[in-house]
């Protein structure tokens, strides 16, 4: 233990000095990339400056595969993953609490969470030999030999529909949840995970999950820490070992695209809060969308640049209606939701989004002005640094290449693609997927303010 205390207190050292000599490396941060014989995908940048690797593996087997009666499935599958290893080549099970002692004991990490495209695992160690090789021995178990306890099932879907009944209280999951609906219709990047879906899920439909989607030739492993590629493929290797060998790797039955929007719609739900919640939107895009940057400057300047934004400026500022406003997209393998939201007083709602929807159609009609342009471009590659300035960033980033299939050299020339947008390819983007006079609006609002005596 005092060796793993010693290791561990040389790494936060060095995690400085890393950090410090990060944007001078930006210009090179050379990806390797190789696919292993089982078939998975393997992506390496080495770091050396500091004795630590941080792992991602990514399969095809996000909450988009979730059949519509079991909306949640591959959440608790991601879940109870990690909540028991079974017995399996003479060494013996590991429940909850022994599997989340013996990562304690080496100091490291290793968990699977759930996003609408896709399930990741994610492993996290000191590079000290000894240290490695045993956290990896350990993940390896757990990415191939879930137990998945029916009995730890039953009490964590009751822990999950209790709070999903107290989350059904709040004015934004409420909001969100009719957005979303209205947004997706009946594509699985709209289901709702309810207690009514999650007693459609049982263990055998995880292990399902498991048998059809997580195997070696389905990964898409990201690697970033002081290891080389001799290593780092014997590493996946030993990761993947556990699972299905030789399987076999046919396409995924494909998932439908979103439908885009045909007319708008509006829902008004009452609600006895003190802030009426407003949501206005629509299908995005693809991240795949050759106008990706272009998108990214713009929603900068509407509405993503924080109190630069011109949704900000003019919503916040000059109208005082709001004490935030902001917009976002949300691209995916599918087109993610286009969402401009705020909360406001609920006898200002009105004033509010009709405000917003101006401000939007605006934008989409004309686009930036020079100056809006340059200060956006400014903040974005004056704060790319900051998206790689540890090595857990530094896998995000590595992870979306390999995820999205994007350029090796994607995060060399990221700054150069900002700068090249003009405010032309700004209006022409936003022209192209937004329809301002087709969206979606939602309004949550409480029982407007009594009027004073």
């Amino acid at each position: 233990m005092n060796t793993l205390k010693t290791i561990a207190a040389s790494a936060g050292l060095y995690c400085a000095g890393a950090v410090f000599g990060l944007s001078s490396a930006l210009a090179a941060i050379p990806i390797q990339h190789w696919t292993q014989p089982s078939g998975a995908q393997v992506y390496l940048v080495e770091s050396p400056s500091i004795p630590m690797l941080d792992v991602e593996l990514d399969f095809d087997a996000g909450s988009r595969r979730d059949p519509a009666k079991q909306a949640g499935l591959a959440d608790a599958t991601a879940l109870m993953a990690g909540l028991g290893v079974a017995a399996k080549g003479g060494q013996p099970a590991l429940d909850e609490n022994q599997l989340g002692q013996a990562w304690a004991d080496l100091g490291a990490s290793f968990g699977a969470s759930a996003g609408a495209d896709r399930m990741s695992f994610r492993l996290r160690t000191l590079t000290e030999p000894d240290l490695l090789a045993k956290s990896v021995a350990l993940a390896s178990r757990q990415l191939g030999d879930p137990s998945f306890p029916e009995a730890v099932w039953r009490r964590e879907r009751e822990r999950l529909s209790a709070a999903l009944r107290e989350a059904d209280t709040r004015p934004g999951t409420i909001a969100g949840r009719a957005f979303s609906q209205a947004v997706y219709g009946n594509h699985p990047y709209g289901y709702d995970t309810t207690p009514a879906s999650l007693q459609h899920i049982g263990v055998a439909d995880m292990r399902a999950r498991y048998r059809d989607f997580i195997l070696p030739c389905r990964a898409k492993v990201s690697l970033v820490g002081a290891v080389n590629r001799a290593q780092a493929d014997q590493l996946v290797a030993q990761l993947l070992a556990r699972l299905p060998q030789g399987a076999s790797c046919a396409p995924l039955p494909p998932v439908p695209e979103v439908a885009p929007l045909t007319a708008a719609k509006e829902e008004r739900i009452p609600f006895d809060a003190a802030q009426a919640q407003v949501l206005v939107g629509q299908p995005g895009y693809k991240r795949t969308d050759p106008d990706f940057f272009a998108l990214l400057v713009g929603n900068h300047i509407l509405g993503g640049g924080g109190f630069t934004s011109r949704l900000m400026h003019q919503v916040r500022e000059q109208r005082g209606l709001t004490y935030g406003v902001g917009s976002s997209f949300s691209p995916g393998l599918h087109a993610g939701a286009f969402t401009v939201g705020l909360q406001t007083r609920p006898d200002q709602a009105d004033a509010a989004l009709g405000l917003t929807r101006q401000i939007v159609a605006d934008f989409v009609a004309k686009g930036p002005t020079e100056a809006e342009l340059k200060a956006a471009k400014d903040n974005l590659i004056g704060g790319f640094p900051l998206r790689l300035d540890s090595n857990g960033k530094l896998l995000d980033n590595v992870a979306n290449i390999a995820w999205n299939g994007l350029p090796l050299d994607y995060l060399e020339h990221w700054t150069e693609k900002v700068q090249a947008v003009t405010a032309d390819d700004v209006r022409k983007a936003f022209a192209r997927v937004l329809q301002p006079e087709r969206m979606v609006t939602v309004v949550l609002g409480g029982k407007p303010a009594a009027p004073a005596k």
